[in-house]
């Protein structure tokens, strides 16, 4: 059940059941606003804690936006409500009686306290700024008016200046979901400056919410679909390779086909696409070889599950083979008994049934392509597709020997170290924002983070690419460090592999190198941690077979010193390391 399907006092109740379950440390949100928000504190705070999500959400000043940015700059998140009418107290009317000066001068203001305020949070990980909208008070103009125009101007503005850390938020399409009507509350508008209602706090929530995803590593990866009503109209079993329908030629056809379509858009973002279908494999192969209506042919899809295998074990081999979590799939199926089952024996993937009214079908897909929204699009994800049906086939060379040695030294693995590098910055972002089980510490940080670090003299990131006999992995590692020079002291803040690399013995030259690189510039001791989280347990010794002594321990986070002089490199040979930009 969505929030938007929830009474307010029902989100309340909830949330405050959810507080009492918080760590010591939240994920902390600041909403500054020039109008009251108060409302929609819970509303997001419940809206992101039910999928695991911290979130601390609270208000700043009212109508003190740019004295605020001076104050909140350490939070994870600032959301910024700058309303339009009420920039000037009275703007929606007042605005029709000034002259081109008053308007200028009004403009001019306003794009000043935008560039303090971007200023003041340029090292704060993510900030939303909701764009510029007059449609609550002009949304029955013929005839553009001053408002509108304003409106306009300030939007371009935004566009143009929004740095790495900033993204907009269109308010109107929030307000398109949920109606003006339903949207506002002008009574409490005029005696409150409480201009948005608890249905609107509940739209903008579930709207936003993928942001929060994405910076805190819970993005989807996959898209898995059943066949059979599915991609196509029809049962290919029963009803043949001529009487399957998916032609943009027919009404029910036309359906499958922009599914099909909407499918292959997600894949050109990096979005793995999935087949998981009771059917002869034979038949579905020569549908997606051979069908003229079918979009979705082999190139698109990494992996296809057709047989006679229950769907919880195809789904649960499909992750396996991909290498990554339950939690970062999406099933579609049509049937009731399969979307159900699956949902009671895999809660972890989140699965969407085809609806009854097959016309709802591409707008239940689009209401849910949030799922997979990265903060942070490189070309890495261009690549990902090709990468992981190379991972497919190194799992099969696998299973040919039985010393795990002899198979990495048959791999011809070359490893390629950058430091500094500027031009991989959005890669870097990316890995630290959605890498889960190989994560020592699990920080999120956002391009400007990642650029924050490279500038800072007492910093330094490193990051790995890895290529072998089958291909390129791309970008695929990352460490940072911070160093204390003062005491010859180094710390390793972050230290992540993405999951298409592990099994390889990689991590082991990339900390060789990371270490040797600290001798050289006088480094004695090196700390480090391990903090726990729900994925990353096969990491928790990692330190420990890299002569990092614990000093200190507790359930959640275990604290490591090296002594560097006692540091026992691995001295892989069958990795070849090239030292990269």
């Amino acid at each position: 059940m969505t929030v938007r399907n929830l009474k307010y006092s029902e989100i309340l109740k909830r949330n405050s059941d959810f507080a009492k379950l918080l760590s010591d440390t939240g994920y902390e949100i600041k909403v500054l606003s020039n109008i009251v928000t108060s409302q929609l504190n819970e509303i997001l705070e419940y809206t992101l804690r039910v999928d695991a999500i911290p979130a601390i959400v609270k208000s700043g000043d009212y109508d003190n936006i740019v004295q605020d940015s001076l104050k909140y700059q350490n939070s994870n998140v600032i959301i910024i409500f700058l309303e339009l009418s009420n920039i000037v107290d009275g703007l929606q009317f007042k605005i029709e009686l000034l002259n081109d000066d008053q308007l200028d001068e009004i403009l001019e203001k306003t794009k000043s306290e935008i560039d303090l305020v971007l200023k003041n949070f340029e090292k704060t990980s993510l900030i939303l700024i909701n764009k510029f909208t007059s449609i609550h008070f002009c949304s029955s103009n013929i005839m553009k008016n001053n408002l509108e125009e304003l409106a306009d101007q300030l939007n371009q503005y935004l566009e143009m200046r929004i740095p790495e850390n900033v993204r907009l938020v269109d308010l109107e399409k929030v307000i398109a979901n949920v109606g003006v009507e339903k949207s506002l509350d002008l009574r409490y508008y005029y005696s409150s400056k409480a201009l948005y209602t608890v249905d609107f706090f509940k739209a903008y929530a579930e709207h936003v919410k993928p942001f929060f995803m994405s910076a805190n590593g819970k993005a989807k990866k996959a898209l898995i679909f059943d066949c059979d009503n599915t991609l196509w109209k029809g049962i290919l079993g029963e009803d043949g390779f001529d009487n399957i329908e998916m032609s943009p030629k027919t009404k029910d056809g036309a359906i499958f086909y922009e599914i099909q379509d909407m499918a292959i858009s997600l894949n050109k973002q990096g979005i793995l696409l999935g087949l998981c279908s009771k059917n002869n494999p034979a038949d579905v192969d020569e549908v997606i070889n051979s069908h003229p209506d079918m979009q979705l042919r082999n190139k698109h899809i990494t992996i296809n599950k057709s047989n006679w295998s229950n769907k919880v074990t195809n789904l649960k081999e499909i992750a396996q083979d991909l290498n990554i979590g339950l939690n970062s799939l999406v099933f579609v199926d049509d049937s009731s008994f399969e979307v159900n089952m699956i949902r009671e024996q895999l809660p972890e993937i989140t699965v969407l049934q085809v609806p009854e009214r097959l016309y709802n079908y591409p707008k239940m897909l689009r209401e849910n392509i949030g799922l997979f929204y990265n903060l942070s699009f490189t070309a890495e994800d261009r690549k990902k597709i090709k990468m992981y049906k190379q991972q497919v086939k190194r799992e099969s060379v696998k299973k040919e020997f039985t010393d795990i040695e002899d198979y990495l030294a048959s791999m011809e693995l070359k490893m390629t170290i950058h430091q500094d590098d500027k031009s991989i910055i959005p890669r870097m972002a990316q890995m630290s924002q959605k890498t889960n089980q190989f994560n020592l510490t699990t920080k999120r940080y956002t391009e400007g983070d990642i650029k924050n670090f490279i500038k800072n003299e007492e910093s330094m990131i490193f990051a790995i690419s890895v290529s072998d006999k089958f291909g390129d992995s791309g970008v695929t590692g990352l460490c940072i460090i911070n160093f204390h020079d003062e005491i010859q002291s180094a710390e390793i803040d972050t230290l992540l592999m993405s999951c298409r690399i592990i099994g390889r013995n990689v991590e082991y030259v990339f900390i060789d190198h990371i270490i040797d690189m600290m001798k050289g510039k006088k480094v004695n001791v090196v700390k480090a941690k391990y903090i726990k989280t729900q994925k990353n347990e096969q990491v928790k010794e990692f330190y420990d077979k890299c002569s990092f002594s614990l000093t200190e321990s507790t359930d959640s986070v275990r604290n490591y010193t090296l002594d560097i002089n006692n540091y026992e490199p691995k001295q892989l040979n069958y990795i070849e390391v090239i030292n990269g930009k």
